[in-house]
């Protein structure tokens, strides 16, 4: 654990080490659902949707489509492979893409999601590997993207969780838990983001039963733009408030 924490340290140094950047700050909101649908012992779909707004609702940010098919491969082990659909909107003093238009990714991914138990503190760490298609607009008059990218992205998540009226998690329980992720690109289009973001969350979360969980907090992303302004990088500061709701479906029988 304490390794785990070291290298998360260690990774996120560049974004605070580097001087003469220029910072966007914006204030966000992201609205999400995650719906599983088991039909095995084993297997389960996944849907997920994240509306996230700039101006906490005002404005978009992005939306976020993401569907696959998960294993357990262990009680403690889950594996899952899909696709995920993205639209991002121009937001903020400095656009993601520098002709300031909404463009369109498409992403395989592939994840492992190993938890833990630590007395009363519940522990999950997700390795996620992105295989990524973003639109880029080659001709500013163009209608739609003209060319999709090709990146390569790994994230790593670290999220700890706390029952605060029950020794352990179950229905009507509430809860505490915080998560910190990662995410680099590498691979030979990875441009100036080889440190892509970081995201760190407080939350409060209330267990109703098995089948559905909500969680409401604060959420910080630092982003950093895949390219430079003015021959300075550009890091978006974007903080505000996370909701969450989980539904789970069981219909495999067990």
């Amino acid at each position: 654990m304490r390794i785990i924490l070291v290298l998360l340290l260690l990774l996120s140094l560049p974004v605070f080490a580097q001087t003469g950047r220029i910072k966007d700050v914006n204030t966000i909101g992201w609205y999400t659902n995650q719906t599983t649908l088991r039909f095995h012992p084993k297997w389960s779909g996944h849907l997920e949707y994240q509306w996230r707004r700039d101006e906490l609702i005002k404005h978009g940010q992005q939306g976020l489509l993401r569907t696959g098919i998960s294993y357990e491969a262990t009680d403690r082990l889950q594996l899952r492979a899909g696709y995920a659909w993205a639209e991002t909107y121009p937001y903020g003093d400095i656009p993601i893409q520098a002709i300031g238009r909404t463009y369109t990714e498409h992403r395989a991914f592939q994840m492992a999601t190993l938890t833990d138990e630590v007395g009363r503190v519940g522990l999950s760490h997700r390795l996620m590997l992105e295989q990524r298609w973003v639109g880029q607009y080659q001709d500013p008059q163009a209608e739609k993207e003209d060319v999709f990218r090709y990146t390569n992205r790994v994230r790593y998540m670290l999220r700890a969780q706390v029952p605060l009226n029950k020794p352990t998690m179950g229905d009507k329980t509430l809860y505490v838990a915080g998560y910190d992720e990662i995410l680099m690109g590498f691979g030979k289009n990875v441009g100036e983001n080889v440190f892509d973001q970081n995201r760190l969350s407080l939350l409060l979360g209330y267990r109703f039963s098995k089948a559905f969980r909500l969680e409401a907090g604060y959420l910080q992303q630092i982003v950093q733009l895949g390219r430079e302004v003015e021959g300075r990088n550009v890091f978006q500061h974007n903080r505000g408030l996370i909701l969450n709701t989980y539904l789970n479906f069981d219909l495999s029988g067990r």
